[in-house]
């Protein structure tokens, strides 16, 4: 008899509730490896769900650094590889950019407090009010274009290469 009951706690795994001398008979528990999988599993959820806000934040003017810089080049692929004009829109009272061509016109709106502080363009110096239309014609745009960004005390820059099509996305206000 007390071999049967030596081989029953003997006997056992670590993923299987067992019953506890300490609480009422009938009543299981679970083991300490159990509980510390479940709290492994609900702190790493508990890292991926909860956001961190200041980089949330930061990330937003990043993200539509990259928008506006993927469109440069984007407008500036189509109008070579076409030969086509397209025509790209900055409105910096109205938060929004976009670009045009013959057969596909496109408008976009700054998401949340991000702002185009200013655009410099060496015919037209540097404008931080109204609107700007950029002529991208087969050979691209004729100069190239820096565009500010500003969301709270950060800010980042976009500088479009108009000779070669790339674009540079810096932290800061760089000329």
């Amino acid at each position: 008899m007390q071999n049967a009951k030596l081989r029953k706690s003997v006997h056992c795994s670590l993923f299987t509730v067992h019953p506890s001398p300490f609480l009422q008979k009938g009543v299981t528990g679970f083991t300490l490896i159990e509980l510390i999988v479940v709290l492994f599993i609900i702190s790493i959820a508990a890292a991926i769900i909860i956001p961190s806000f200041p980089l949330a934040e930061r990330d937003m003017l990043k993200k539509e650094s990259r928008r506006i810089s993927s469109a440069l080049r984007y407008v500036y692929d189509e109008a070579t590889a076409k030969k086509q004009t397209y025509l790209f829109n900055i409105n910096l009272d109205s938060k929004s950019w976009g670009f045009k061509g013959e057969k596909e016109s496109r408008n976009f709106e700054i998401r949340g407090d991000v702002k185009i502080k200013d655009v410099i363009v060496p015919s037209h110096g540097k404008i931080s009010r109204g609107k700007l239309t950029i002529e991208f014609g087969p050979m691209g745009p004729d100069e190239p274009i820096i565009l500010h960004l500003k969301k709270d005390e950060s800010e980042y820059t976009v500088i479009f290469n108009h000779l070669s099509g790339r674009t540079k996305i810096l932290e800061g206000y760089t000329l």
